[in-house]
């Protein structure tokens, strides 16, 4: 929140509406900032700086500024108003090069106002000082008199002096001559323009003591026809003569009404702010913004995950898994064969363990590159997250949310192996079962062992005519063929058996890595493409919250 902004909320007061119109649009203009055009934005920009820095100056005063052109009678009308003679007239040349400002009610409080409005000193008369008017008129103290230079002035710097005054005025007083009050100039560049403003202007017809009594009615009706036309209807108008003071009293009846219930500034940057959020409302469009569905999301999670290689890796955490298991279950005599496969994970640099996966986490992985086929897959799968977020809105949300989707391509694969290579496999540990069958297995052995080795000492002692000891007998077999064939048929079965489990279990481990790994993506989509585009969608949601609030 701007430091002009606090301003104007202290000074208005936390509730005001004002305060929280501007606040609105300073919220929508912050938030849309590098996603609206800039020159849809500046405006907006230029009014919550307007309108902030005009409250915290002076609240309390009013600035009224008379426009007209030349020879219109602008300066005997701010003469008229101030009762004094301070702004020279004249009708063949514009006579107004500068703006002059007078004071009702004393200079306090209004010297930083005529400051920031470009009113040099000397430019500046305060109405209480001049002795021959000495006596302080209550009913018009804060008013701040404007006569603006000539608007038709040949003069460049008069045009940008006035077009620069009108905006920071807060009631606007134009002055037609019966001549040319009809010159398309004056309509077409002001008047039209400040349609919306109609609530703090009024026109003033000049110079009526020079038409017929017979015709001025009808001529100030003719003036609220061309108003009518220019989206004016119903705005004050006022016929005067400066020279004969004829409808004075009128005009400053009216100026003073604004005067003393201090709502001239107010009503003016309220019609300000909410003009300037219309303005960013049509640019910004109104649509609410959809909700990303799970089967998107899903969709997206698939594509990268089938592009990263993670079919591969898990076939690999199963192939993996199935020979870890194998090497601790099958027969100790065949299982050396196995160890001459090389493991498909590690082929891959993932390895099975934590203390190994932590040697490779900063490693890049062996699984093959994405073939154009899965990168077109997924960039059609961020595509579509964004045209489903972003359906309805305005373009430059559109390409905004389409921006941010794609925001981290260029790390966007790094990341993803690195989630690969640091996602436990879980296909490194060997179950505990598998250690018991491998006891059980080597417990064969040793019975194989030692019924061969006990066959063949009787079978050495019998050749050598040593008359060895009948070796005991049970269920009608010798205890050395027994061992034998014991140990041989529990090797083999419990092998068989182990095996069909083994690949149930790889299975399992393998689905669980699926699930892992998948997780590990999800995060990764989650942090470098959903994240982005939720922030867009909730700058979106800002700027219209803001908007709501400028338009109330």
């Amino acid at each position: 929140m701007s430091s002009l902004l606090e301003g104007a909320r202290r000074l208005l007061g936390r509730r005001s509406d004002l305060a929280g119109q501007i606040g609105g649009l300073q919220q929508a203009v912050d938030q849309a900032r590098g996603r609206l055009a800039e020159e849809d934005l500046a405006p907006a920009a230029a009014i919550v700086e307007r309108a902030g820095a005009r409250l915290r100056l002076s609240p309390d005063h009013t600035v009224v500024a008379l426009a007209g052109a030349t020879g219109s009678g602008k300066s005997s009308t701010f003469n008229a108003l101030a009762g004094v003679d301070l702004a020279s007239t004249g009708v063949r040349r514009p006579t107004t090069s500068w703006a002059t400002a007078c004071l009702w009610g004393g200079p306090a409080g209004a010297e930083e106002l005529l400051e920031w409005m470009g009113i040099p000193q000397r430019h500046q008369t305060t109405r209480d000082s001049m002795l021959d008017k000495g006596r302080e008129a209550k009913d018009l103290r804060g008013l701040v008199l404007l006569d603006l230079p000539d608007h038709d002035s040949t003069e460049v710097a008069h045009h940008l002096e006035v077009e620069r005054l009108i905006v920071l005025a807060d009631l606007m007083v134009w002055i037609l001559d019966p001549q040319k009050y009809a010159d398309a100039a004056v309509h077409q560049k002001f008047l039209a323009p400040l349609a919306g403003h109609k609530d703090v202007m009024i026109v003033v017809l000049n110079h009526i003591d020079e038409v017929p009594r017979d015709k001025r009615q009808g001529m100030i009706e003719d003036v609220r026809r061309l108003l009518a036309l220019d989206g004016l209807e119903g705005i004050p108008v006022v016929a005067t003569s400066a020279t004969t003071g004829d409808g004075i009293p009128e005009l400053k009846r009216l100026i003073t009404q604004r005067v003393q219930d201090k709502k001239a500034s107010r009503a003016r940057f309220r019609i300000d702010v909410h003009e300037a959020a219309e303005r960013l409302d049509t640019a910004c469009g109104s649509a609410p913004p959809r909700e990303l569905t799970s089967a998107t999301r899903a969709e997206l999670t698939a594509a990268v995950a089938d592009a990263a290689g993670v079919p591969v890796v898990v076939d690999a955490v199963q192939r993996s898994s199935r020979l870890g298991a194998a090497r601790a279950t099958g027969w100790p005599p065949l299982t050396w064969v196995s160890r001459l496969r090389p493991d498909p994970l590690k082929r891959l640099h993932l390895d099975l363990d934590t203390e190994g996966r932590e040697m490779v986490v900063s490693a890049r992985s062996s699984v093959p590159e994405a073939t154009q086929v899965q990168r077109a897959r997924v960039d059609t799968a961020v595509r579509h997250v964004a045209d489903e977020v972003s359906g309805g809105l305005a373009q430059p949300w559109v390409r905004a949310v389409r921006r941010a989707s794609t925001s981290h391509g260029d790390d966007f694969a790094d990341a993803v192996d690195r989630a690969i290579t640091s996602t436990p496999l879980g296909a490194g540990k060997v179950p505990l079962w598998c250690r018991l069958v491998q006891v059980v297995q080597w417990l064969a052995i040793l019975a194989v062992v030692a019924g061969l080795g006990w066959l063949a000492a009787v079978a050495v002692m019998d050749f050598m005519q040593l008359n060895p000891a009948d070796p005991p007998h049970y269920g009608g077999l010798p205890a050395p063929t027994l061992l034998l064939v014991a140990g041989l048929a529990i090797g083999l079965v419990l092998a068989a058996v182990s095996r069909v489990l083994v690949r149930i279990g790889a299975r399992n481990r393998a689905r669980s890595a699926d699930r892992r790994l998948r997780q590990a993506i999800s995060g990764v989509t989650e942090e470098m493409i959903l994240r982005p585009v939720d922030s867009e969608l909730e700058a979106y949601k800002k700027v219209r919250e803001g908007l709501q609030r400028a338009l109330a």
